[in-house]
């Protein structure tokens, strides 16, 4: 009898945590589904001034450098440049609908009281994310470019490539704007109970260390971009570690979980 009635509910257990499973695949496609829309939404609504945005982005360049012209050597690169950086702008202006939905998909499991923290931590990640492009493109690109539009090498002029200029400049966006998040990781790594203040503390020659590699890892070969993008880090590391501290002091007492 004892076997039957163990079975039974063996047999319970997994049509329930198969439910779940399925609950939770359905609603992480929706959270997808919604990404995936917002950012053809603004890619539709974007490409008709994909003029517009090309000077844009590329105005850091000519303002260096004035007299440079950048060629296209790619055959369909007229048609897919245009395209490509119309949809990149798109994913960085969808970035707010990308950070809610994964918010949205991880709410339900938590805490009260992590979800009273969580959406100041979702507006910091927003604001700092959109931080870190504004510092690539107001700080970064004009020193970078600078530097570069002073090396001359004889009977080599400097004729960037179109194609190779999007690429560059996505990189360093997406590395700043990553990196510009170290704050809210750090702050996370403690809400976990992964780590403490104290350890990050501790940990500062290696991560000052750290941020160096991958200043050279997640920028171009050059001194100038790796330099810039590993102090940040770093400060934004010890701004971390201040806000572990302080949430840990107000999170002293343990949280009930949500009804």
């Amino acid at each position: 009898m004892n076997e039957i009635v163990e079975k039974v509910e063996t047999e319970e257990e997994e049509q329930l945590a198969e439910g779940t499973l399925l609950s939770h695949l359905v609603e992480l496609r929706n959270r997808l589904v919604k990404i995936v829309a917002s950012v053809i939404v603004l890619f539709a609504v974007l490409i008709p001034f994909n003029q517009e945005i090309y000077e844009l982005v590329s105005r850091p360049l000519f303002a260096a450098s004035p007299d440079v012209q950048m060629i296209i050597t790619g055959t369909a690169a007229p048609l897919l440049v245009p395209f490509k950086l119309t949809f990149l702008v798109s994913l960085f202006l969808a970035m707010p609908v990308v950070l809610y939905q994964v918010w949205a998909f991880v709410a339900p499991g938590l805490y009260k009281k992590e979800k009273h923290f969580a959406f100041p931590l979702l507006a910091s990640s927003i604001v700092l994310f959109y931080t870190g492009i504004a510092f690539a493109y107001f700080v970064v690109f004009p020193l970078i470019f600078g530097f570069f539009s002073s090396i001359e090498i004889d009977g080599a002029p400097w004729v960037p490539d179109i194609a190779s200029y999007l690429d560059f400049i996505t990189s360093i966006v997406l590395a700043f704007g990553i990196a510009f998040e170290v704050p809210i990781a750090t702050l996370l790594l403690v809400w976990a109970g992964l780590t403490t203040p104290e350890t990050l503390g501790k940990a500062r020659p290696y991560v000052f260390l750290g941020a160096f590699v991958v200043g050279m890892l997640l920028t171009p070969p050059d001194v100038i971009s790796q330099t810039l993008l590993a102090v940040p880090v770093y400060l934004l590391y010890e701004a971390g570690i201040v806000m572990s501290r302080l949430f840990a002091k107000k999170d002293e007492n343990p949280a009930e979980p949500s009804a």
